[in-house]
């Protein structure tokens, strides 16, 4: 599958916003809170085309379409979900082609992965390999 340069953020409701995703952490009663956030930072700093947002009732980031969500109802740990929008796109019998040498993909559909981790020690050692896992999917978006 050829890789595209993404698109900027255009969405544009309240909830497609910095600001929403600050309040709703402000009043989120998570344990692994400071982990979600330090996940929020990573997936911002690794394209400056990437925004952020609430969508499906969680933190979630966008360029020209939402690509990942975080999963706050992982039963160990933290999840994010990679996607490439909420309607299934057809990536051919293939499905994206994304380089995943530390194996952290655990792939749901040929359009879909989650990577987890268990807490901030688990994400801090994976935190590089994550950054360059999440620039390689936007160019998919």
């Amino acid at each position: 599958m050829t890789q595209r340069k993404p698109k900027p953020a255009s969405h544009t409701s309240a909830a497609d916003t910095t600001q929403a995703v600050d309040e709703f952490m402000s009043k989120l009663d998570h344990p692994l809170k400071p982990e979600i956030q330090e996940v929020r930072r990573a997936i911002l700093a690794a394209n400056p085309a990437i925004a952020e947002g609430i969508k499906w009732n969680a933190p979630s980031f966008r360029t020209s379409e939402y690509f990942a969500t975080t999963n706050l109802r992982a039963k160990a740990g933290i999840g994010v979900i990679l996607h490439l929008g909420a309607k299934v796109r057809d990536v051919g019998p293939e499905g994206v082609s994304i380089s995943d040498p530390e194996k952290l993909l655990k792939w749901l559909a040929p359009d879909r992965a989650v990577i987890e981790f268990r807490d901030m020690q688990d994400f801090t050692t994976k935190r590089a390999a994550f950054e360059r896992l999440v620039r390689d999917w936007v160019a998919h978006v």
